[in-house]
Formats: C-alpha cells, sequence, structure tokens
C-alpha cells in the first residue's frame, strides 16, 4: 500500500513539476490525435451525408459495415497496417513504419466508424426539408450539405468527441505501427504499457491520471453540448 503511495506521489511530482520526458509523452500523443482526427473527420461526414440521404445500390451494406467496424479491435487495426507497411508489403515502399504518420493512418482508421455512424445517426434525425428547402432556394450541393450540418452540429460534435476518447486511448495500433520508440512515436498508452511491465508505476499512474481527466473532460464536454442541443420545454 505504501509503494503505491509513494508513486502516486511520484506521479503528481512529475505531473506538476514540469518533467520534460513524461510532457514529450503527452505532448506527441495529443500531435498524433488531433492529426487522426483532424483528417478523418471531413472524410467521415463525407461518408455520413452520402449514406444518410443518397440512395445507391449497397447502401445498407455500407452502413453495416461501418456498425460492425464500431467493435472492430484496434491490434487487429495495428496488424493489418504492419503487414501493409512492412517492407515485404504492398505499401512498404513508403517506409512508414514506426513513425508518427503510421500511428496517424491506424488512429484514422478507428475513428472512422465512431465519426461515420454516429454522424449517420445525428444526419438522419434532421428534418430533410431542410435539405429541400435549401435547393429549392438555389443554394448549391456544398452549401445544402452545411445546412444540413449545421441542423447536426451537437450530434456531430457529440461523434468527433468520442472518436478522440477512442483513438488517444487505444494502445495496440499505436504500439504495432508505432513501436514505441522514445521522443517519437511513444505515446501515453503505450508508455503506460511499458512502465508498467518494467515495474515503474510512477510515470505509469502520472499518464494514467492524464487520461482520467481527459476522460472526464470530454464527457463534460459531451454533456454540456448535448444540453444546449436539447429543445427547451
Amino acid at each position: 500500500m505504501g509503494s503505491i503511495a509513494d508513486s502516486t506521489v511520484q506521479a503528481l511530482t512529475l505531473l506538476f513539476g514540469g518533467d520534460p520526458d513524461l510532457w514529450e509523452i503527452i505532448g506527441i500523443s495529443f500531435k498524433v490525435s488531433l492529426t487522426a482526427i483532424a483528417l478523418a473527420t471531413p472524410l467521415a461526414v463525407g461518408i455520413a451525408f452520402l449514406l444518410a440521404f443518397g440512395r445507391f445500390p449497397g447502401r445498407r451494406l455500407l452502413i453495416t459495415a461501418f456498425n460492425t467496424l464500431l467493435s472492430f479491435p484496434a491490434v487487429v487495426v495495428g496488424l493489418t497496417f504492419y503487414i501493409l507497411l512492412s517492407r515485404q508489403g504492398p505499401l512498404g515502399v513508403w517506409q512508414l513504419l514506426f513513425t508518427q504518420p503510421a500511428m496517424v493512418i491506424g488512429q484514422m482508421v478507428l475513428a472512422l466508424p465512431i465519426l461515420v455512424a454516429m454522424g449517420l445517426s445525428s444526419l438522419q434525425a434532421t428534418d430533410r426539408r431542410a435539405w429541400e428547402t435549401a435547393r429549392t432556394l438555389g443554394a448549391g450541393r456544398f452549401r445544402s450539405m452545411l445546412t444540413l450540418m449545421r441542423e447536426a452540429r451537437f450530434g456531430l460534435f457529440a461523434a468527433l468527441l468520442a472518436g478522440f476518447g477512442r483513438i488517444i486511448a487505444e494502445v495496440g495500433a499505436s504500439m504495432m505501427l508505432g513501436g514505441n520508440i522514445l521522443h517519437y512515436t511513444r505515446n501515453i498508452p503505450t508508455a503506460i504499457a511499458l512502465e508498467t511491465s518494467k515495474g515503474e508505476f510512477a510515470q505509469g499512474i502520472a499518464l494514467g491520471l492524464v487520461l482520467l481527466v481527459m476522460a472526464f473532460a470530454l464527457n463534460g464536454l459531451l454533456q454540456l453540448v448535448q444540453g444546449k442541443g436539447r429543445p427547451v420545454a
């Protein structure tokens, strides 16, 4: 019990003492995950919009596929792209394995199903007449799309927060695609896994606290956004 208490004190010292190695890991984690979510969101919204308002063969199959991918294990995503990006793989010429861009790709793939599924639900809940009215008034497809997105902004923002929360805490794909390289690809989850396996709990607890605070912050922000989105009785 004393060891855990000592490790917790050390963890707080590392956090509030501005330990450079610890904050570098935190910085890498947020840099990679924010890049991944920024790249995945426009693509996901476009797909969600197409699935919500498009009528084409295979639409229901695509919706089912994205819903199925919601529970796709991160380690399987990591393994798939490890094979693709390895020297013997079809994308090996890109030499991306064990780099931050490889981690970004893996996290984009993990975030995409969440963004698409939740975005689709939000867009389907909007009044389709808003799209028809915008088109009738002469707005182009892009302007009409923005009108629908504005109507569904609370749900889309919730999808964004959920997607970010999913990828910043995942360890499987990041470990396999990034290689957990110090000062380059070591992020919060991979550092926690490494330090715990070594029996060094202080840094792991400190990074765990960062994820815990971030989880509370994201949930609080989500509750705030959802509250603003509810109609007044």
